[in-house]
């Protein structure tokens, strides 16, 4: 058709005509359209016309903007439906949240072609926080704000809205000297573990085992929420990570792991299940109690209101703050359980991949990168302890 145009590799160019206006000019749109995926001659042929007629109506309905006119708000809406909302259920649920409180109020009503270098450097260095606390943001989360931003304008220039990355000029935000420090203790040391499950026992029940079961198996807020009793193989000692439940701008989602890394089964210690064991005893106790305020039909949830659905995302995060604060007991996030566990392993000499697996990590470089201090850390140990063997037991004359 000559109203679809290849340009090359998988890139056409969609060409629709307008009527004559008042100047006697027949006006054109024209779309650059990147196909994804394979398909067979048939099959592009309709997936082209397919596209085609929606690029066509829309113009003709006259709500078309030109790609370069689009706002970010608007683009992300589209970013949104053909990539972010195929992440994962952490990933997405992250990226949204970022949106919503601090990128859209800020950046949403600007064109795409005025977001430049300067813009998105201004931005990124005047974040503030939004819990109703003042100062500035962690580098953490300036760092994930940037991660969205990246992704969003990346996506931009993948689909043609723009040429140029205006992210490319952007360095990624650094932690200050202070944040520095703060990061190298952001676990629980030996001692303080064992401080921690003291005053953990005089937690109701669901949430000592909620925040044990994040120490021993380094799992992350959304895996805890989306555990299920089937999940955990009582007669192995071991729990699998098959569902997760996120924080969206829309309410909690309860969504599959997609990849196969989050996808996984860990080995608990024999303590933390016979911990499992004796809650679900009384759980379902509970559960036969509740009587017909049991609402819960579809999921058998580890972690549950009282009517036994799932409780709301940020429920663990807020009880733990008061928990630490009652207890005038060091903070740190609950997400740094989850590095608190993993530091233990590392200085118990575990390889990397090990630990890789047991996070749900991607890759092991992501494990590395995380915990390449603590990987330091013990290797230095690990030094010291070999010189223990070959120190000369006897005088060198």
């Amino acid at each position: 058709m000559a109203n679809i145009q290849q340009r090359g590799g998988n890139s056409y160019l969609f060409t629709v005509g307008l009527p004559k206006n008042a100047k006697g000019i027949y006006p054109r749109e024209t779309m650059t359209y990147v196909v994804e995926g394979k398909y067979t001659p048939k099959q592009l042929d309709e997936h082209l016309n397919h596209e085609f007629l929606k690029f066509k109506n829309v113009v003709l309905s006259g709500n078309y903007v030109r790609p370069q006119e689009m706002t970010l708000a608007e683009f992300t809406i589209e970013w949104d439906a053909k990539h972010a909302s195929k992440l994962a259920g952490t990933t997405y649920g992250n990226h949204q949240r970022k949106l919503e409180l601090h990128i859209l109020p800020v950046l949403g009503h600007m064109e795409m072609k005025q977001i430049n270098e300067f813009v998105l450097m201004n931005f990124l260095d005047n974040l503030t926080r939004k819990d109703g606390k003042e100062g500035d943001l962690s580098f953490h989360s300036k760092q994930d704000i940037y991660r969205t931003l990246k992704s969003i304008f990346k996506y931009a220039i993948k689909w043609k809205v723009l040429k140029d990355n205006p992210m490319d000029g952007v360095e990624k935000p650094k932690p200050t000297d202070s944040e520095e420090d703060y990061e190298d203790v952001r676990v629980y040391d030996e001692q303080e573990i064992a401080e921690l499950m003291y005053l953990l026992q005089s937690e109701p029940p669901h949430w000592r085992v909620m925040f044990t079961l994040a120490l021993a198996a380094g799992l992350r807020r959304g895996e805890l929420l989306g555990l299920e009793w089937t999940n955990v193989d009582f007669a192995n000692n071991q729990i699998e990570i098959r569902t997760t439940i996120v924080l969206t701008k829309s309410g909690p989602l309860i969504k599959k792991t997609k990849t196969k890394s989050s996808r996984r089964t860990v080995t608990l210690p024999s303590s933390m299940m016979a911990e499992l064991i004796l809650y679900h005893e009384q759980r379902e106790i509970e559960k036969v109690g509740a009587g017909e305020t049991w609402i819960e039909e579809e999921y058998d949830w580890v972690f549950c209101q009282l009517n036994g659905t799932h409780m709301y995302p940020s429920s663990p995060t807020n009880r733990w703050s008061k928990f630490l604060k009652k207890h005038n007991f060091k903070y740190i996030r609950l997400h740094d359980l989850r590095h608190t566990s993993a530091s233990i392993l590392i200085a118990q000499g575990e390889h990397a991949k090990v630990i890789s697996e047991r996070l749900g990590h991607a890759d092991i470089s992501v494990t590395m990168n995380t915990y390449g201090h603590v990987f330091k850390s013990a290797n230095r140990s690990a030094g010291d302890k070999m010189e223990s063997i070959f120190r000369p037991r006897f005088p060198i004359e």
